[in-house]
């Protein structure tokens, strides 16, 4: 039998020197999810202490566009400076960020130190999913993977726990120092573990600047067009950020430096089959923003358990993953054929559940099933259909294809979310608003992004 049908172990992640190495390489994962979600919790009580409430959205929409740049560029520094060295600079860069937003005396400031965390958060993630390639064996990347993906899950319960207790306290500022020591800690075991080399790989080219900018510029305009209040400008935003992104594809597939490796935007190769099906997950996923305002607004939850109760979709991704991640041969093809029909399915039951607002045992262990269904379906088949790309990429474009992951990842959440507003406020969510609005608008939200698993659930078949 050939190497990637060989069994493993999860244990062999967790003993010898594969146990630092799992630290590090979910450690980085860990610290920018963690991140995200306790300054997203308190992001409330600092514009409060400082202002600037007409721009509280640039503060996730700068994230996700630094982290894009961030991602697309890590495979480039690895080559230049080896994995080692770009890990440590990402923390360094993370460190940076984070005491620019402690320091904030204002609105731009704590915007340029986001700015800063996302481009290391984004070198971060994808740096992750390069040394998995690297550092394990080809039979252990499938186990690697899931334990990866399983750190959003540990940040999607401690990290608005961990928001809400600087938050209630008042002590925005030591928030972000929080995480320093982490980020230390970190580093001395990158220093002692990581590779300070990596496998040649062809990145002779220069950096693709003029892509990476029509790439930020896509997601800057479908992030502008979401704010708005009128479906028109909506609509505008959506269409002229695909348009933007689909220029940059065909001037990428035709030179020499490129974001995406060879394949990746054709349905017709395993590579962009395996693409177009990840993208499609991750945008259904994002439908995830509004479930705390249903369940507050439908269903009469409180903040915390509305909040908890979006985790159960992280935790369902969790636990799958790490149900599944050993799995060879015939059961992988099941797994990524059946993964997007199960989030399918969870999403259609929640276009039903949710807008009912429906109390007792037996309607709130419903909506926790079609929660988990969401994210269960995508941890089913995620860490291989990475493992397809690591194992489909051209040779010589090994560090790109993976790094091309994270870069996918997140512009399809930059692209849902915006997509998901605007669904939601042409549905009725603030006009008329209120629970009939939110009823209609949870309706039409859950039912359109049911769509998007439903396609991948075609993709999946010809990845």
């Amino acid at each position: 039998m050939p190497s990637s049908q060989e069994k493993s172990s999860p244990f062999e992640l967790m003993t010898g020197r594969n146990a630092l190495r799992s630290l590090a390489l979910a450690g980085g994962v860990a610290l920018h999810a963690i991140n995200v979600y306790v300054v997203t919790t308190i992001m409330p009580t600092i514009v409060h202490s400082i202002g600037g409430l007409a721009y509280y959205a640039w503060s996730t929409t700068l994230f996700v566009v630094a982290s894009i740049l961030g991602s697309a560029l890590s495979y480039r520094l690895i080559d230049r400076m080896g994995p080692r060295r770009a890990y440590l600079g990402a923390l360094a860069l993370f460190c940076l960020g984070s005491l620019i937003c402690a320091t904030a005396p204002a609105m731009w400031w704590l915007l340029a130190g986001r700015t800063v965390q996302g481009l290391a958060g984004g070198v971060l993630l994808a740096l992750s999913y390069a040394l998995i390639r690297m550092v394990y064996e080809s039979r252990l990347w499938p186990r690697a993977l899931a334990f990866v993906s399983a750190m959003w899950g540990v940040a999607t319960l401690s990290g608005p726990a961990l928001g809400g207790l600087f938050a209630s306290l008042g002590w925005w500022r030591p928030a972000f120092l929080s995480l320093l020591p982490v980020a230390a800690a970190l580093a001395a075991i990158v220093y002692r573990l990581v590779p300070a080399t990596a496998p040649a790989s062809s990145s002779a080219a220069g950096v693709p600047w003029g892509k990476l900018a029509l790439l930020a510029c896509s997601v800057m305009v479908v992030s502008v067009g979401s704010l708005s209040h009128e479906l028109a400008w909506n609509a505008a935003g959506v269409a002229a950020g695909l348009a933007l992104v689909a220029w940059m594809g065909r001037l990428d597939v035709r030179a020499s430096s490129r974001l995406m490796p060879t394949g990746a935007y054709s349905t017709r190769t395993v590579l962009g089959a395996c693409y177009l099906t990840m993208a499609m997950l991750i945008i259904g996923l994002t439908s995830e923003i509004f479930v705390p305002y249903f369940l507050q607004t439908l269903h009469g939850q409180t903040p915390l358990v509305a909040g908890y109760l979006t985790a159960v979709m992280a935790g369902g991704w969790t636990l799958a993953s790490l149900m599944f991640s050993g799995c060879t041969g015939a059961a992988v093809v099941r797994l990524v054929r059946g993964g997007p029909v199960v989030t399918t399915v969870g999403l259609a039951a929640l276009a039903v559940l949710v807008p009912r607002g429906e109390s007792g045992d037996v309607a709130f262990a419903a909506l926790c099933l079609a929660l988990a269904g969401v994210g269960f379906g995508i941890g089913m088949c995620w860490s291989h259909l990475v493992t397809r790309v690591f194992r489909s990429a051209p040779v010589g474009q090994e560090n790109l294809a993976s790094g091309a992951v994270t870069t996918l990842q997140l512009y399809a959440i930059a692209l849902g979310s915006a997509v998901a507003g605007m669904v939601a406020n042409a549905a009725g969510l603030a006009e008329p608003g209120g629970i009939e609005g939110a009823r209609t608008a949870a309706a039409w939200l859950f039912g359109l992004f049911a769509l998007a698993p439903a396609l991948a659930a075609w993709s999946a078949r010809r990845s």
